[in-house]
């Protein structure tokens, strides 16, 4: 099969590098890709947002199938600009529908979704210019903290947790009044504060059927135990310790099977991943939020532990027979760990050389995969904020991530970071 990935980030490398392991994978391709997933297959000079692209090169080259990493372009409706069109209608999109998107475009959509289905999560309220007023009101009596959430998407980070009313009184002005996410922040949903511990599941579903495909929990905090601002994402873990049979099996039978039979009664079309952000309150599992592809960094553990052929399953998700699938873990843990640019999540600079990737990757028990990089004159340069994500396996967490920053001291690139206690918690 000739497939089209869509993605530049660590997910679409992870994903890259595990599909061409498959037999099944003839050719692949990456669009835009960055400096990893060159070594997997070809890169495209188009965005994920660049149907007409996309559609001219997948006639030209035969395309059997097509990955969307993000959630942007699945929001904006890619899969129903195949589906809909005559002449790319035999490819095999693995990405819901925009209606099944809205899950991660629309946060007031999601828990709408929630509360139809009895599906456990945080109170909330809604607000936009129209009860603005009635939105500061409810804000001074809510107690502390609050969680504030921008409805559409915000690139990780339209979730505000405010300790102070008057904190949260600024942010819920800064969202809505000036616009501070554009469109995204013109709706407001603000939240109860959940205190617990979280954990990330991924299934792959048909809108019918369903396979769990793993779990992880990733550290969203720039700084050393947990503080100072959130980015998209600094390292993971998997498996989480926590997660046993007992609690996955309350994960499944209140949230998985709850949403994926919503799916199903309402109509709703979805072929491709389903990212449960749970929270573990009192020992049972409440729905943070939902994303409609896998997360970043979360692939960059949970593809390495997959044992299966990654095309084979997505196959199955068009043939009807993913109920039918067993799927397999490897009995390693895997810790990832993120290096950024300096700065980040703020403001940086890219550009600079990235030393050390030929020689520190000589490591059997670890990956370099890349996320913000870029290919240039045979030097690979730098090109985001996230810049690569180093996945180790072990025996346990604690001897993974280990591994990982074996790997990273022998990386550099001008104002290089990264956290070195990821999975401090289990150890």
């Amino acid at each position: 099969m000739n497939i089209l990935l869509l993605g530049s980030g660590g997910r679409e490398h992870a994903l890259a590098w595990k599909m061409m392991q498959s037999s099944l994978c003839s050719q692949l391709y990456i669009a835009p890709g960055n400096a990893g997933t060159a070594q997997c297959g070809a890169n495209l000079p188009f965005g994920v947002n660049d149907f007409d692209a996309q559609k001219a090169f997948c006639l030209a080259n035969a395309i059997d199938m097509v990955v969307v990493g993000p959630e942007e372009p699945l929001v904006k409706g890619v899969y129903d600009f195949y589906v809909n069109d005559p002449a790319l209608q035999h490819v095999k999109v693995i990405g819901p529908s925009a209606n099944g998107a809205q899950l991660e475009g629309s946060k007031a959509f999601s828990k709408k979704f929630m509360q139809r289905h009895n599906i456990p999560t945080a109170s909330y309220a809604e607000f936009d210019d129209t009860n603005f007023e009635e939105g500061k009101q409810y804000i001074a009596q809510h107690s502390l903290p609050i969680v504030l959430k921008a409805d559409g998407l915000a690139a990780g980070k339209g979730v505000v947790i405010a300790a102070t009313h008057e904190e949260a009184l600024q942010v819920f002005e800064e969202m809505i009044v000036n616009r501070q996410f554009g469109d995204a922040s013109s709706r407001v949903v603000i939240e109860q504060f959940l205190d617990g511990i979280e954990i990330s599941v991924f299934v792959l579903t048909n809108g019918k059927d369903y396979k769990i495909i793993g779990h992880a929990k990733d550290y969203k905090r720039i700084g050393i135990g947990d503080t100072g601002p959130n980015t998209g994402g600094m390292g993971c873990v998997s498996p989480v310790p926590f997660a046993d049979a007992a609690f996955m099996q309350k994960v499944e039978d209140s949230v998985i099977k709850p949403t994926i039979n919503g799916f199903a009664a309402e109509g709703i079309v979805y072929n491709g991943f389903v990212f449960f952000g749970l929270i573990k309150v009192n020992g049972e599992p409440m729905v943070i939020e939902y994303n409609c592809r896998m997360g970043d960094p979360e692939t960059e553990v949970v593809m390495p532990r997959l044992e299966n052929d990654i095309v084979e399953l997505f196959l199955t998700v068009h043939n009807g027979t993913l109920k039918d699938v067993e799927v397999g873990f490897s009995p390693k843990a895997c810790t990832t760990i993120v290096a950024v640019s300096g700065g980040y999540p703020g403001d940086y600079e890219k550009g600079f050389v990235i030393a050390g990737l030929n020689s520190a990757g000589n490591n059997d028990n670890t990956i370099i995969f890349h996320a913000g990089t870029k290919p240039v004159d045979g030097d690979v340069l730098t090109n985001g904020g996230r810049v690569l994500a180093v996945s180790s396996w072990g025996e346990n967490i604690t001897e993974a991530a280990k591994s990982s920053k074996a790997v990273l001291d022998g990386i550099y690139f001008n104002g290089m970071y990264y956290r070195h206690d990821i999975g401090y918690e289990f150890e």
